[in-house]
């Protein structure tokens, strides 16, 4: 069985730079603070579909 990954994308420039495993249970998208290699600095991440 394989684990089915989601795309993170940066808010600020909209490059989908993560993937992190799908949760089921989970009703919301998941937010992050990640580095944006593009932007250059920490940005918010969220889960895209």
């Amino acid at each position: 069985m394989s684990v089915k990954k989601v795309a993170m994308a940066c808010t600020v420039c909209g490059r989908r730079n993560y993937f992190v495993p799908e949760n089921p249970r989970r009703t919301e998208r998941l937010v992050l603070n990640k580095y944006c290699k593009y932007c250059g600095k920490k940005t918010e991440h969220r889960e895209t579909k």
